[in-house]
């Protein structure tokens, strides 16, 4: 960490140029000669990273940043007030600690942590920002987590662990067992020195796959944000051998869009099956990456349209974890009945369909946009339909 960064005259340089081409600004020069031209540009890229991601260290004076992978990297504000909502009690280590946002709201509900970083300069960093923060109750450690937990030979209320999904060569891992530490390797481990772990994986990581490598699972929850799903947290309690909750949560505007249901009962519940009705309802992003769709008919008492094609119907409005529509029409696939309605613009999307999006719009020549919104898709009796909606805000 070059302290040099934090000097009033380069911090005002930084956020002077926060929405200026850095390319230019190498060709300008950079007019510091004690720091290296290439940190300047990095706390630049970062610090623009952090402006809707964590707004908390972009308002703050005095933040240093890593490089802009790390802030690609972390996790989120929304996300991390989000975990930090599952953890509770005295004290809570925190094996991959990176950037520390995680452990900076952590510290809000638990009186220790401990945050660990292989890499001295993040490390540094961590701790910087912490005291800038104001946050007293974080020791930072510039040492392998795995090795601290070992060392230390105490007792923890939480373990947390965001392990590295990317391998010696930067590339991106889509096993668990890949990903560093190996959790799978050291769950015992951490069993013996926590009740409660929380493991953050990947969204792109299969739940199935997960579920194989992992025990004493309690609850899974599947984080989006604006319908893109962004983690998954796993709960692991010494001891716990029941059928566990999954939630799901589609965070939007600071509005939580929450749907729970049990792992085992999803296999035993049945979905409804029903022809369109007056109301389309179609599932947000982390209730697909679930797979709850027998679930959601069951709670809900709404019918699904087809086996594969992930979308539900009501004669009436009701909550929903997901977006909701009116029908309007429903036609026949076919390019004589569309060309009735005389759609020109319309947003399209595609559910147990034949034709991709960009297909359809192209065999039937619709713009994207606009106020109605088309489903293309397959009902009960494999016929292939259309529902001409308008959305419910």
């Amino acid at each position: 960490m070059d302290s040099n960064i934090l000097n009033i005259e380069v911090q005002e340089f930084i956020n002077n140029n926060l929405n200026t081409d850095v390319a230019n600004l190498l060709l300008k020069g950079i007019p510091f000669k004690n720091i290296d031209a290439k940190a300047i540009i990095e706390q630049i890229e970062a610090k623009k990273k952090c402006e809707k991601k964590l707004p908390t260290w972009f308002n703050t004076k005095d933040i240093h940043y890593p490089n802009k992978l790390n802030i690609e990297q972390t996790s989120s504000e929304s996300t991390a007030k989000y975990k930090s909502d599952l953890v509770s009690g005295n004290s809570l280590i925190d094996l991959t600690g990176g950037f520390g946002v995680d452990a900076y709201y952590f510290s809000k509900q638990i009186k220790e942590i401990i945050h660990c970083e292989t890499n001295s300069g993040l490390s540094d960093i961590a701790q910087h920002n912490f005291e800038t923060l104001r946050v007293s109750n974080i020791k930072c450690l510039k040492e392998n987590g795995i090795e601290v937990l070992k060392r230390l030979d105490r007792p923890f209320d939480w373990i947390y662990i965001d392990p590295s999904r990317r391998d010696d060569s930067k590339n991106k891992v889509f096993l668990l067992s890949d990903c560093t530490p190996n959790v799978k390797t050291f769950q015992h481990l951490f069993l013996k020195y926590a009740k409660h772990i929380l493991i953050k994986t990947s969204p792109l990581l299969d739940i199935k796959a997960v579920l194989s490598d992992l025990y004493c699972v309690k609850a899974l929850h599947v984080i989006a944000i604006n319908n893109d799903v962004k983690e998954l947290l796993w709960i692991l309690e010494r001891d716990f051998h029941d059928d566990f909750k999954i939630t799901t949560v589609n965070i939007i505007k600071s509005k939580l869009q929450i749907f729970e249901f049990y792992y085992k009962s999803e296999q035993e519940v049945q979905a409804h099956y029903k022809l369109p009705k007056d109301y389309i309802y179609e599932p947000n992003a982390s209730v697909l990456k679930t797979g709850a769709f027998n679930s959601i008919s069951d709670s809900l008492n709404i019918s699904k349209l087809h086996k594969h094609s992930h979308l539900y119907t009501y004669e009436k409005l009701v909550d929903f974890p997901g977006r909701r529509f009116k029908l309007l029409k429903l036609v026949p696939f076919g390019k004589k009945a569309l060309a009735k309605e005389g759609i020109t613009k319309a947003n399209v999307t595609t559910r147990n369909f034949p034709l991709s999006v960009r297909d359809i719009r192209k065999k039937l020549n619709i713009k994207d946009g606009g106020s109605v919104y088309l489903f293309f898709t397959t009902n009960l009796n494999e016929e292939k339909i259309v529902l001409i909606c308008s959305k419910i805000t």
